[in-house]
């Protein structure tokens, strides 16, 4: 007969979890707060710019009244000078779902970082520390010849991770090549053999995916905003303070206000810019999320209305199924 702290951790090992997946702007904020203030839930964000504190404009973090109605976790992190990795974010995400589950609340997860998510989800494998001189001798190889050159590098030392890496993304190229060529192993081995998954939770994906037009609007209309709200204004403060070696200042938008501010880009060439880098983003974050496993995708925007009915009846199975509409708990099931 199972006894009382059976009992608790059968509890513990099903406790329900959200998480939406999605290209930037197809509507995940949006959702996410719909669903937690139906579920009395919390919103844990998974985006690797909006983890630093001062960036806002360019971030396009929930708005002041969205974090007003809901609590949000793993906004405003760190200084804009402070490295974070997805390692750390796994951890202290890890963190904020554990504090979550303790108040009994509906953990949701919203964010388009896709390797953040995967950290978050599937755990990180133990990698070999940093080889800086190896390190150096790579960026300079990507700056000689591009990031295509590192791409088929690393196509001919582990394929595998070649092909979960976009040629164009010259950081984890380098890291990919670093870990391969300092462990004498394939970094996709290596991940395959140590990683650390999320354990006690009982995971329920959505994913976002408006028709592509559409979603191109939104994402020009959005960078447009960007600049119109100040977004060059902001990153001429945190140049000044921050240098213009700070990495989050090399993130989409605030590197092309930078360009504008040096010079380098009119004003129309910064947003043109700015739309064509974030449609691009998007492209790569929908062929990351479409490789994920178990994913309910929802055709169209997350703040639209229908969308977030048929959202919201499958969260309401999610938790029914798991048997946790119970008085232990403080989220309930919507009865209207």
């Amino acid at each position: 007969m199972d006894g009382p702290n059976q009992e608790s951790e059968s509890k513990k090992s099903s406790y329900p979890l959200v998480v939406l997946h999605g290209a930037t702007a197809s509507g995940k904020t949006s959702l996410a707060v719909h669903l937690a203030q139906r579920f009395s839930g919390e919103v844990v964000s998974c985006d690797s710019v909006a983890v630093y504190r001062e960036l806002e404009i360019g971030t396009a973090k929930p708005s002041r009244e969205q974090r007003a109605l809901v609590p949000h976790h793993m906004l405003d992190v760190v200084w804009p000078n402070q490295p974070y990795t997805a390692g750390d974010y796994a951890r202290d995400a890890r963190d904020s779902l554990a504090d979550i589950q303790r108040r009994s609340k509906l953990p949701i997860v919203a964010g388009g970082t896709g390797l953040y998510l995967r950290a978050l989800i599937d755990g990180l494998f133990p990698g070999p520390t940093r080889f800086e001189s190896l390190r150096v001798r790579l960026r300079e190889m990507e700056q000689e010849r591009g990031s295509s050159y590192l791409a088929r590098i690393l196509q001919r030392l582990d394929p595998v991770s070649a092909s979960r890496i976009h040629p164009n993304d010259a950081p984890k190229l380098v890291r990919a090549i670093e870990v391969t060529l300092a462990s004498q192993q394939k970094m996709s081995t290596l991940w395959e053999a140590g990683r650390d998954p999320l354990q006690g939770f009982r995971i329920l994906r959505l994913g976002l995916d408006p028709p592509r037009p559409a979603l191109y609007e939104r994402i020009n209309q959005r960078a447009a905003a960007m600049f119109s709200n100040g977004l060059v204004e902001e990153t001429e403060h945190l140049l000044a303070r921050y240098g213009e070696d700070c990495r989050p200042l090399l993130s989409l938008g605030y590197k092309q206000a930078g360009m504008l501010l040096r010079g380098d880009l009119s004003m129309q060439d910064a947003i043109a810019s700015t739309q064509q880098g974030h449609r691009n983003y998007a492209k790569r974050q929908m062929t990351w999320f479409r490789r994920e496993p178990n994913v309910h995708w929802l055709d169209g925007f997350g703040d639209d209305p229908a969308i977030a009915q048929k959202a919201l009846a499958q969260v309401e199975v999610h938790v029914r199924q798991g048997g946790e509409v119970r008085g232990d708990l403080k989220f309930a099931v919507p009865t209207e």
